[in-house]
């Protein structure tokens, strides 16, 4: 009975007592059940029932209906984007760090809600992977496929969790623009194969991959060891392992593509035709 009401208090410790007391409240952030909920009801359904129904049936055409979802999420990357530029004009970068504002005052609402909707964008971009499953497109589910689309909900939970604001803002911001562009890519390649030809400048996405990874794990060593800033430790090291794991994939598939000129070995989440 000691050891479950120890583990009952550390519980409400971690998730209630530590959390940042605005957005403790908010939709799907009070506590790791509903995330954790969802992330496994993904998975269980693109590695298993997703392929397993399917697996008589013919694939599904989704053209419509893919998009209509690249430009709703062009649209809403494009919304953090343009709310990520505001705060790089309107906060101060002291001693190398956005420190979060945990007030309630109307400014710093704006960018707890802002990353939320960052949060809430890793959630529907869930879908890229069931309409490769509904697709028939198994051989684009790759365990970095899925990892990355796993670990971003987790990492923007984590976020608005216990630090809704400050640096999860601009961080957001430069892959909110990546995403802008990704799914512009996408929606033009969904158009049809007399659209390649508007696909040059695929080259230059897997580059704008690689600096966005170098820029994000900038911000992270900076406010790592800066003795003012509030954004968590844990969270810093979190993202900036994620950073050194997809640097190295992403650089791996560029090498092979465009320097060594070699068979693609590895095709990244960012570039696979929907």
């Amino acid at each position: 009975m000691a050891v479950v009401q120890q583990a009952l208090q550390g519980y409400h410790y971690v998730f209630d007592e530590l959390s940042d007391p605005r957005t403790k409240d908010w939709w799907l952030i009070s506590g790791p059940g509903p995330l954790l909920t969802i992330i496994a009801t993904y998975l269980y359904f693109c590695t298993k029932a997703g392929p397993r129904y399917m697996k008589d049936k013919k694939p599904y055409n989704l053209k419509g209906v893919v998009m209509v979802y690249n430009i709703f999420q062009i649209i809403l990357s494009l919304f953090m984007t343009v709310l990520g530029f505001s705060f790089f004009l309107t906060e101060s970068y002291e001693n190398k760090c956005y420190s979060v504002d945990y007030s309630d005052n109307p400014r710093a609402m704006l960018w707890a809600s802002g990353a939320w909707w960052f949060f809430f964008a890793k959630i529907t971009e869930l879908l890229d992977t069931v309409f490769f499953v509904l697709r028939k497109k198994d051989r684009q589910i790759s365990f970095l496929h899925l990892y990355h689309h796993s670990i971003m909900p987790i990492i923007g939970w984590i976020g608005v969790k216990y630090a809704a604001g400050g640096q999860s803002i601009p961080e957001g911001c430069i892959n909110a623009f990546i995403h802008v562009v990704m799914y512009t890519y996408y929606l033009i390649s969904g158009l049809g194969p007399q659209y390649q030809k508007y696909l040059w400048w695929k080259k230059h996405l897997t580059t704008m991959q690689l600096i966005q990874f170098c820029i994000i794990v900038y911000l992270n060593v900076n406010s790592l060891f800066s003795s003012s800033c509030n954004y968590p430790k844990y969270l810093s090291i979190f993202v900036m392992m994620n950073c050194f794991a997809f640097f190295y994939m992403f650089g791996k598939f560029y090498y092979n593509s465009y320097v060594q000129g070699t068979k693609k070995q590895f095709v990244p989440i960012c570039l696979k035709s929907q």
